[in-house]
């Protein structure tokens, strides 16, 4: 349950072609820390609204499923111009609410995030196809902080069978670049 098809250095490794190949016609991102570092506000960074624009001129339908606030999430997905909710309860329930909003099978949808135990899990549990991305900042809640030594310890340890394999891979213990984002 552990284990992501995918494990990508960046979400924009993410292409329409990339999604074609594999059969999928929307993702559904987390927010914190995989499309914005955790507790940011301002603009977007580098890139991100022409990438997500390109997602979606492609005919991709793109979401964001996160457990942050309402108030945060409705700010970033005006931001972002694309739609969302939050707080979405990851892992159990926010990707099922997801999948009737969007009127998809479950093997069409591509789900995407920085966390094993709420996105890879709860992608993982509706059947999605599930892609790690590492997070894109240390700064994180206390909670966080603790969950992600047991993720490296996960990930590191293939022979579980827990979280081998992935078509791609990043290492987890590889220095994380911050994107900036500025202030309105």
């Amino acid at each position: 349950m552990l284990r992501p098809r995918a494990r990508l250095k960046s979400v924009m490794a993410i292409t329409p072609a990339w999604l074609r190949e594999r059969g999928l016609r929307a993702v559904l991102f987390d927010l914190d820390n995989t499309l914005v570092p955790y507790k940011t506000y301002g603009e977007a960074p580098q890139g991100l609204l022409e990438w997500l624009e390109a997602l979606k001129e492609a005919g991709i339908q793109v979401m964001l499923v996160s457990n942050g606030s309402r108030r945060r999430v409705r700010y970033w997905c005006e931001k972002l111009g694309v739609p969302g909710f939050g707080p979405a309860g990851k892992p159990w329930f926010g990707f099922r609410k997801a999948l009737r909003r969007l009127a998809l099978a479950p093997r069409e949808v591509a789900v995407v995030g920085d966390q094993l135990f709420t996105d890879v899990l709860g992608g993982n549990l509706i059947g999605a196809y599930t892609v790690l991305v590492p997070p894109l900042s240390k700064r994180e809640m206390g909670y966080t902080r603790l969950v992600r030594k047991l993720e490296r310890w996960v990930l590191q340890n293939p022979g579980l069978g827990l979280a081998a394999g992935g078509n791609e891979e990043f290492d987890p213990k590889e220095p994380r670049q911050e994107p900036t984002i500025s202030k309105d």
